[in-house]
C-alpha cells in the first residue's frame, strides 16, 4: 500500500509542469539540510565537553534541566513552519483504497519529516559520548528513546492543534511567561521538569510513559482525520463569519486610507499575515544573540550596521517582501476598479514605515547596552524607512507568488518568490548599508560611517515621490503578468 502511494508521489513530482524549478529548489534545500546535519552532529559531539569545561559536574543533569524549553521551542517552530499531512484525495476516489490506508500514509509522511529526524544528529552523538564517558548504558538508551518519543509527540500534537490559534497562543504565552519568571528568579519550572527527564535515565522503565503517550497521540490524530475524511467536509471551502470594524479615522487619507484599512483587517483576520507579524517581532531580539555586545555581530564594526538593519526591519523583510501578494485573492477585482497605483504603493509604504517606527521604539531596551548600540539601531531605522522600504516595494513587482491567507503553508518562502530580479534587488537591503558604513568607517571614523548610512536613508526619503513614480511604472508594466500568476493555485 505504501509502495503504491510512494509511486504516485514520485510520478507527481517528475510529471509536474514545474519539475525543473522543483528540482532546483530540492537541491538547494538539500544543501540546507546538509548544513544542519553537520552543525547538529558537531554540537552533539562537543556539547558534553563544553558543558564540562563550563564547570558543571554532570552534563546530563544540565541538559535535562533545560530540555523543557527545547521541547517547547520545537513545538513552537513546528506550529509555524511544519507543513501538515496533505493528500489530494480526488484522484484516489476511484481506486480500491480504504480510508484508513490514506490516513496512515498521510500521517506517515509527517513521521519522516525534517522536523523529526534532524534531532537525531544531536542526541545520537550526545548519547554515544555519554556511553563512552561511562554512563549506565540502559539508562542512556531509555533516556534517548524517551526524548524521541516526546519529539514525535510534538509532531502529532502539532497535527491536532494546527490552525487552532486559541490553543497555541495561550500555551506559547505560558511557556514564555515561565521563561521570564525563571530569568528574574521568580519561579523556576526546570526544578520540577528536570526531575522528570532525570527519571528517564535513573529509572529506565519510566521511558515507557512517553512512548505510550506517543501511541495514544498517533491514534488520536488517526481517528480525527479518518472521522473528518469525507467529501462534504474535506473538499468544501471553509467560510468564516464576517465581522465589520470601524476604522473611520483612516478616511481622512482618502483612497490610501481605504488600502490601509484593508491591510489592517487582513492582518487581524487571517492566520498567515498574523504569523508573519508575530515572527517579525522576533527580529527585535536579533542583537541579543551576540551577548552583551548587543548588535556587535562577529565583533566586526561593519557587522554592527547589519544587526541594526535587522532589529528594526523585521516587518519590512517578512511582510513587505510579499507586497502585493497579500492581495492576490482579489487582485483582479482591485485592478478592475478606478484606483491609482500610486495610492496603493503609498499605503504599503506607510504601513512599513509605521511598523519600523514601532520596532524602533520597542528596541529602546538596547539602551541598557549603551547609547552607541541604540544609535546604531536608529541609523538602521532611518535607512530602512528611506531606502529599504523602496527596494522592498520595487521587488514586489516581480514577486508573483499567490498567498493563501488562511494557511501557514510556505509562510517563509515560495519558489515563485525567488528569481534573478528579486535576488539582485535583495542585495542592496543588507550589503549596501554595510559598504556605505565601511566607506565612512575606514576613511574617517565609525561616527562618519553611521552618518553616511543615515544620509543614504534621508536622501531616499527626500526623493520618495520620484521613486514612487518609477515603481508605479514597473507595477503597471508587470500588471497582467501578475494577474495571470495569481490565477494559479497558491
Amino acid at each position: 500500500m505504501f509502495k503504491h502511494f510512494l509511486n504516485l508521489q514520485w510520478k507527481s513530482f517528475f510529471r509536474s509542469a514545474s519539475f525543473k524549478t522543483n528540482l532546483a529548489i530540492k537541491i538547494l534545500m538539500g544543501f540546507g539540510v546538509l548544513y544542519f546535519v553537520v552543525a547538529f552532529t558537531f554540537l552533539g559531539v562537543v556539547a558534553y565537553f563544553f558543558i564540562k569545561e563550563a564547570g558543571y559536574e554532570d552534563p546530563l543533569l544540565f541538559v535535562n534541566k533545560y530540555l523543557i524549553y527545547y521541547i517547547a521551542g520545537d513545538l513552537f517552530f513546528r506550529y509555524l513552519m511544519q507543513k501538515m499531512p496533505v493528500t489530494n484525495i480526488k484522484p484516489l476516489l476511484y481506486l480500491p483504497l480504504k480510508k484508513s490506508q490514506v490516513v496512515h500514509y498521510s500521517l506517515g509522511k509527517t513521521v519522516v519529516s525534517f522536523f523529526n529526524w534532524t534531532h537525531a544528529f544531536f542526541f545520537l552523538p550526545f548519547s554515544i559520548v555519554l556511553l563512552v564517558q561511562g554512563y549506565n548504558p540502559l539508562g542512556v538508551i531509555a533516556w534517548h528513546f524517551a526524548l524521541f518519543a516526546l519529539i514525535y509527540c510534538n509532531n502529532f500534537i502539532n497535527v491536532l492543534v494546527n490552525n487552532k490559534d486559541s490553543v497555541f497562543y495561550p500555551i506559547a504565552a505560558l511557556v514564555l511567561g515561565l521563561g521570564v519568571c525563571q530569568y528574574f528568579n521568580l519561579f523556576d519550572i526546570t526544578e520540577y521538569t528536570a526531575t522528570i527527564f532525570n527519571a528517564f535515565y535513573t529509572m529506565s522503565w519510566t521511558a515507557l510513559v512517553p512512548i505510550a503517550l506517543l501511541v495514544l497521540l498517533y491514534y488520536a490524530a488517526f481517528n480525527y482525520f479518518k472521522s473528518n475524511m469525507y467529501l462534504d467536509g474535506g473538499l468544501q471551502t471553509k467560510h468564516a463569519v464576517a465581522k465589520s470594524e470601524n476604522l473611520a479615522w483612516l478616511d481622512r487619507f482618502g483612497n490610501m486610507g481605504t488600502f490601509l484599512k484593508n491591510d489592517i483587517k487582513l492582518i487581524k483576520r487571517n492566520k498567515r499575515p498574523r504569523t508573519v507579524v508575530l515572527m517579525s517581532g522576533l527580529f527585535l531580539f536579533y542583537g541579543l544573540l551576540f551577548g552583551s555586545g548587543a548588535i556587535e555581530v562577529y565583533d566586526g564594526p561593519i557587522w554592527q550596521i547589519f544587526g541594526a538593519i535587522f532589529v528594526t526591519g523585521g516587518f519590512l523583510f517578512t511582510f513587505g517582501q510579499y507586497v502585493p501578494s497579500w492581495d492576490s485573492s482579489y487582485y483582479q477585482l482591485m485592478m478592475s476598479q478606478n484606483i491609482k497605483y500610486r495610492d496603493y504603493i503609498r499605503s504599503k509604504w506607510y504601513l512599513i514605515v509605521i511598523a519600523t517606527l514601532i520596532s524602533t521604539v520597542l528596541a529602546s531596551f538596547y539602551l541598557f547596552f549603551g547609547i552607541n548600540a541604540y544609535l546604531a539601531i536608529l541609523v538602521g531605522a532611518v535607512y530602512n524607512i528611506g531606502f529599504n522600504s523602496h527596494i522592498v516595494l520595487l521587488g514586489g513587482a516581480y514577486v508573483k507568488s499567490p498567498v493563501d491567507l488562511t494557511s501557514n503553508k510556505k509562510a517563509f518562502g515560495d519558489k515563485q518568490a525567488f528569481n534573478m530580479k528579486t535576488m539582485l534587488l535583495s542585495l542592496p537591503k543588507l550589503l549596501l548599508p554595510m559598504l556605505i558604513f565601511a566607506a565612512g568607517y575606514y576613511t574617517i571614523s565609525d561616527t562618519a560611517g553611521y552618518i553616511f548610512v543615515a544620509l543614504a536613508g534621508i536622501l531616499g526619503f527626500a526623493f520618495r515621490n520620484r521613486v514612487f513614480t518609477q515603481i508605479e511604472k514597473i507595477y503597471k508594466k508587470e500588471k497582467y503578468k501578475t494577474i495571470h500568476a495569481y490565477k494559479q493555485k497558491a
